[in-house]
């Protein structure tokens, strides 16, 4: 038997950041091709791409600190541990080596980690956070090397689409972002300790977190699916009836923000939630406003141009 990654360098990697930096590949493949057919520099391009890993990863994680209800807890881990409460049995209390409170019948870190908001590996990332901050790391590269900009992002949501296909699989597998209780198919139960039955627990659904989780919506695969139906019409439709520069992008941006506004309605996992609106469903309606703007702007820029 070959060893495990933990095994080798002492930290196990979460099947939902493999299949995102999967789907980060992805990305930066099809559009380093595109680079190389079109005479674009595909090194810059490449660039841009690491880049919008590290702004991915770095915009994903703030979001998530700050925006899905973890933030306090984060604090505590830093200042005092106490406060932080694990949900878990005493046996499990015990395994991750914390401090069992009998009362509150809870688990307590023992040492505090004022880093623990740092470790994305052992998940917590916001995708829109990812998005923004992949974004603008990637645009200030392509800027620096004066390439095509809006050609560029063009073919690149293509890519990205297809990639958040592979990262919400990895939602699926890990157990994450899932749905409300339905007893309709295709609801699907998760296994015991997952974020699915813990989270039911603690809104009183479970008796105790150490059971199945109740069939939910498995809205990991919904987005999953759209994503994946968003990817192909954007690269079969873009060849054939694009009118300006940005508008593939425009129109991922637009499809992505109603899909993800929809399904946040079904989603029941903590993500913050403002005048009865997720944090992804305000990031939406600023995206829709935003992209309608820009789509006026780039459409009337291009009918200058050819006027001329």
């Amino acid at each position: 038997m070959f060893p495990s990654f933990g095994e080798i360098f002492g930290e196990p990697v979460p099947v939902y950041f493999s299949l995102l930096m999967f789907g980060y590949a992805v990305a930066i493949y099809n559009v380093v091709r595109w680079a190389k057919r079109a005479g674009v520099d595909h090194q810059s391009v490449i660039d841009a791409g690491l880049a919008s890993i590290i702004g991915g990863v770095l915009g994903g994680r703030l979001l998530h600190v700050f925006a899905d209800g973890y933030f306090m807890d984060y604090v505590h881990l830093c200042t005092d541990p106490r406060l932080v409460s694990w949900k878990i049995t005493e046996g499990q209390c015990k395994v991750a080596e914390g401090l069992w409170d009998a009362a509150q019948r809870a688990c307590h870190p023992r040492e505090r980690d004022c880093l623990a908001w740092a470790k994305f590996y052992n998940g917590g990332l916001a995708y829109y956070g990812g998005l923004l901050g992949g974004t603008a790391a990637a645009l200030w590269v392509l800027r620096r090397d004066g390439l095509p900009m809006l050609k560029v992002c063009d073919v690149t949501m293509t890519g990205v689409a297809m990639g958040l296909f592979f990262g919400r699989i990895g939602c699926f597998l890990a157990g994450c972002c899932y749905g409300v209780v339905t007893t309709q198919p295709p609801g699907v139960s998760f296994p015991a300790w997952s974020p699915a039955s813990e989270g039911q627990f603690r809104e009183g659904l479970l008796s105790h977190p150490g059971m199945a989780s109740l069939p939910v919506h498995v809205t990991q695969l919904y987005e999953a699916v759209g994503c994946l139906l968003l990817s192909v019409a954007l690269s079969q439709w873009a060849p054939r009836r694009q009118r300006f520069d940005g508008q593939p992008t425009l129109l991922f941006l637009l499809g992505y923000a109603v899909l993800r506004f929809a399904l946040e309605f079904v989603r029941a996992d903590d993500r913050g939630l403002y005048a009865g609106l997720s944090t992804s469903q305000w990031i939406s309606l600023a995206i829709t406003a935003v992209a309608a703007v820009l789509w006026r702007r780039f459409a009337a820029r291009a009918r200058c141009l050819q006027a001329h």
